[in-house]
């Protein structure tokens, strides 16, 4: 009974416990001015957070679901970051849809890339612009697996050439020793030849 006890007092302070490279004051969380990348942001925040600052770090994306634990959060700053208007900011755009437009969260959260959609609105959007930006970020991978496969078969062929040049070469070399060798094999048996000739005069 105690262990379950301790193992529930950590899983709280755990879940109220100010994030890494954050600093909190009550139920306000300041992870701000921290050049925070999403990798590099924090997995979780304390379940009663009210107000939520991420602005002016490197952010491209939020991770999936980050948001969706704090049920008082009433505010979010998420302005001056590089938010990439591909696949991966549709989580952002559907937490952003999905509390009203008049909340702060919504103010500055601008695309950087790709450049057709540089300077809109995350909130504003359409679905169809969202996924087109993901079969140009498709369109771009299938070009450098196009890329690499053509450097791997002209890879593949130049080896295939040396084999065969390879092989031939061997092979010559082989029809030349067996050449030598039978030549050689020749003029022995020529030598003995000559060799008993003499000795089956004498005797005679």
């Amino acid at each position: 009974m105690k262990g379950f006890l301790s193992l529930l007092l950590i899983c709280i302070s755990s879940a109220s416990a100010c994030p890494h490279l954050c600093t909190c004051n009550g139920s306000q969380v300041d992870c701000s001015s921290r050049s925070l990348t999403s990798s590099s942001l924090p997995t979780r925040f304390p379940a009663g957070t009210t107000e939520l600052y991420l602005h002016n770090n490197v952010l491209t994306h939020l991770p999936n679901g980050l948001l969706d634990n704090l049920p008082s959060l009433r505010q979010v700053s998420l302005h001056n970051n590089s938010w990439v208007c591909d696949c991966g900011v549709l989580y952002l755009r559907a937490w952003l849809l999905s509390h009203p437009a008049g909340l702060r969260s919504h103010t500055g959260v601008n695309c950087s890339s790709p450049p057709d959609l540089r300077g809109r609105l995350v909130v504003y959007l359409t679905e169809d612009e969202v996924l087109e930006s993901c079969h140009y970020w498709y369109c771009d991978l299938a070009l450098v697996s196009q890329v690499c496969l053509f450097v791997f078969v002209m890879v593949q062929a130049a080896l295939l050439v040396a084999l065969i040049v390879f092989l031939r070469r061997f092979e010559r070399l082989s029809r030349e020793a067996r050449r030598t060798t039978e030549e050689s094999f020749t003029a022995g048996e020529g030598q003995k030849e000559n060799y008993y000739s003499p000795l089956e005069g004498s005797s005679i």
